[in-house]
């Protein structure tokens, strides 16, 4: 089976090109296999050759893994790109659009060889995860599971958002999550109309919703899972609004399968919240990829005209916000299989009141 490079480099005559300048933070790692990278450095991959392009505070970490002509160690990382793309005559180099332009503008100024800025390359090879990555999300998935049930085994009205927030953390990290893949959301009340909202120093009340949307590295590879439960007996309105938003989920998860297409997953529970008196209230996308990365490909939006392929885990999340009053977000980590689909989220879908 062709490595990840070797996949990447097969693409080369379609694409137009001699060679790859890798950039981004998680291709390096998908590509290199190390996390610690953290943004020092590029991956320049030629039809037949791959350097690593680096300094000296990574060089006993890639040692092993590069051969010594092939591990460039220099703080000058793209003086020794234009320096490698002269000695070999290449002729195309392409790059990742998301380079800073500075980079950019130096590339252009010293380049011998022509430029050409492509989208999605490496982010294309890491839709289709490999058993091994699939074991990883699973596990990060389980995880996610076990810190929700956490979570409402400890939480009580007059606690902090932040509060939760850093409990669950510790919870996390003392079963092996490295950290999180993003800043975790704990919204209460009325806070909860905010979709993207963050803990803060408000305090949690009875009666009121909570919104709590967390995801963590284990592994290297992310979970991305969202609950909404309620503190007491919640508004009417509220607890309507959520059995809408469980079986708008539901409906879309059923419909993940290989050939699905994004954008009528999308439609799928975008038109049973709108029939149900709440289109205006869904503001957001239905979902998106995980892996290496909180947000992969592909998107599942009205705007996508991605197809869902085999062995792909997408997260699946439709919510509906009411400002001055709550919110409900139910959000799952979803396989695609041969077949069909596995939720790798199990915790319970129905509303939890404590």
């Amino acid at each position: 089976m062709p490595s990840r490079i070797e996949r990447l480099q097969q693409q080369f005559d379609q694409l137009k090109i001699d060679a790859f300048l890798v950039s981004s933070n998680g291709n390096l790692q998908y590509l290199t296999g190390m996390d610690d990278l953290a943004g020092a450095g590029y991956l320049l991959v030629l039809a037949h050759d791959t350097y690593l392009i680096t300094d000296a505070r990574y060089q006993t970490a890639f040692a092993k893994e590069y051969e010594h002509d092939h591990l460039v160690i220099t703080r000058d990382y793209l003086a020794a790109v234009c320096e490698l793309i002269a000695q070999t005559n290449t002729g195309v180099m392409g790059f990742e659009e998301t380079l800073p332009y500075a980079d950019y503008s130096y590339l252009d100024e010293y380049l011998v060889s022509d430029l050409v800025a492509l989208s999605n390359v490496v982010e294309a090879l890491r839709v289709v995860k490999s058993a091994a990555e699939i074991a990883k999300l699973r596990a990060a998935a389980q995880l996610a599971d076990s810190g929700f049930g956490y979570v409402t085994s400890i939480v009580r009205p007059g606690m902090r958002e932040c509060d939760v927030s850093n409990l669950l953390d510790a919870f996390m990290r003392s079963r092996g999550a490295s950290g999180p893949s993003f800043t975790t959301i704990v919204l209460g009340g009325a806070r909860a109309a905010l979709p993207h909202g963050v803990a803060s120093n408000a305090h949690l009340t009875a009666g009121h919703l909570v919104t709590l949307d967390f995801g963590y590295f284990l592994d290297g590879y992310t979970s991305d899972m969202t609950r909404t439960f309620a503190l007491g007996t919640p508004d009417a309105k509220l607890k309507t609004a959520y059995e809408a938003v469980q079986a708008a989920q539901q409906a879309v998860v059923t419909q993940v399968r290989p050939g699905a297409v994004s954008a009528d997953l999308d439609a799928v529970g975008r038109e049973m919240l709108t029939t149900a008196g709440y289109g205006p209230a869904f503001n957001h996308g239905m979902g998106h990829g995980i892996g290496l990365e909180i947000h992969e490909a592909p998107l599942i939006s009205t705007n996508s005209s991605a197809t869902l392929v085999s062995d792909s885990v997408v997260t699946v999340e439709p919510g509906v916000y009411f400002p001055g009053l709550g919110g409900i977000r139910i959000e799952d980590d979803v396989l695609v299989t041969a077949t069909g689909h596995e939720r790798l989220t199990q915790a319970t879908h129905d509303l939890v009141i404590l």
